[in-house]
């Protein structure tokens, strides 16, 4: 055989392994599928053993609030959240945030960060939400 023989045969090697395994795993997930649809991006942990803090940084919220809640110029510090949220109205607002937008502490909040949208989390798991809602309150 030339190189490029071997070349190829490597490649189409790759190829049918690459594609069975992925016949394999969708076979997972739609086993799956019936049971809990877990729409974070899945790692080694399932969401059952993660706490409020390594739930936020999963979901993406660190990046925005900062890695100790203290704020950025992209959103606002999530201190003393006790204050103005119980924890059924904050997984509320985690659920569909455009709801609250009419409020005054929102239009300050749109003034003082221009451009920027807290994005829903409508797709994630309510009991997610509320391990969020407890770690944030705690604050």
């Amino acid at each position: 055989m030339t190189k490029t023989q071997i070349w190829v045969a490597a490649f189409l090697a790759l190829f049918i392994a690459l594609f069975l395994l992925s016949r394999l795993t969708k076979e997972d997930e739609n086993g799956n599928e019936t049971t809990v649809e877990n729409p974070v991006p899945q790692s080694n942990m399932s969401s059952e053993n993660l706490g409020g803090q390594q739930m936020m940084s999963r979901l993406g919220c660190l990046n925005c609030h900062g890695t100790e809640l203290q704020g950025t110029p992209l959103a606002p510090a999530l201190a003393n959240l006790s204050e103005y949220w119980s924890r059924e109205e904050l997984v509320n607002y985690l659920r569909n945030p455009s709801s609250f937008m009419d409020s005054e502490r929102f239009k300050e909040y749109r003034e003082k960060y221009p451009g920027t949208i807290m994005p829903p989390f409508n797709n994630v798991d309510v009991k997610d939400l509320g391990k969020i809602a407890d770690y944030l309150l705690t604050k």
